[in-house]
């Protein structure tokens, strides 16, 4: 079973040399825990929650009848470059695990009978591409010049009458409005539909009734 990490921006991979004797991947479900009122608190289920992978193996001093390359201490720190770097890295675990990871843990062990051994513990994390949500008329074109988003149209769209044969503006104010006496309010909005006299309405004209 071969491990190693490919770092594909750079187009290098780094080798373990030593197989662990196992390796442990932590999956689980994610979910919040709401509290209701005289119900008491409820489990909701959310998104897969980040898989971890971590095992435990040494970096050699001979491996072999022969050095190991790389040596110990420069294998050290560059699976610790490796951590330290802000992009993922590649994990491939033979017929196992390919994804890509971030290394978050790397914790190294001396140990007094092999001092030139180096024993280390790995985390790595899966990674996820980051998931940005915008609202709406906030993405590029999707506002206005000033950067503000539009408003609703909130105005009441006017009400209309239109004019039958043997109305009259007072007739029409008392099925419309409720009282005979508003027909001069009628007449004030529709001066230049109905004319100078307001006496001469035309069956077919749309009047717009006062709110």
């Amino acid at each position: 079973m071969e491990i190693r990490l490919r770092d594909e921006a750079a187009g290098t991979d780094f080798v373990f040399p030593v197989n662990p004797e196992e390796v442990r991947i932590t999956r689980g479900k994610g979910y919040e825990t709401v509290n209701i009122l005289s119900y008491g608190e409820f489990d909701i289920a959310t998104e897969e929650r980040v898989r971890e992978i971590t095992f435990s193996s040494f970096f050699p001093t001979w491996w072999g009848d022969t050095e190991a390359e790389p040596a110990p201490k420069e294998a050290m720190h560059r699976l610790t470059e490796i951590m330290n770097s802000k992009r993922p890295v590649r994990l491939m675990i033979e017929n196992l695990v390919n994804l890509l990871v971030f290394i978050t843990v790397h914790d190294t062990t001396f140990k007094g009978g092999e001092p030139d051994d180096i024993y280390f513990d790995l985390t790595a994390r899966a990674w996820r591409q980051p998931k940005i949500h915008t609202k709406a008329g906030s993405a590029a074109g999707g506002g206005n010049a000033g950067g503000s988003t539009s408003r609703p149209d909130l105005k009441k769209t006017p009400k209309t009458y239109t004019v039958k044969s043997g109305d009259s503006l007072s007739k029409i104010a008392k099925l419309e409005l409720g009282d005979s006496s508003k027909w001069s309010a009628i007449y004030n909005l529709n001066k230049k539909t109905i004319g100078p006299n307001s006496n001469l309405i035309k069956p077919g004209q749309k009047l717009v009734m006062p709110s």
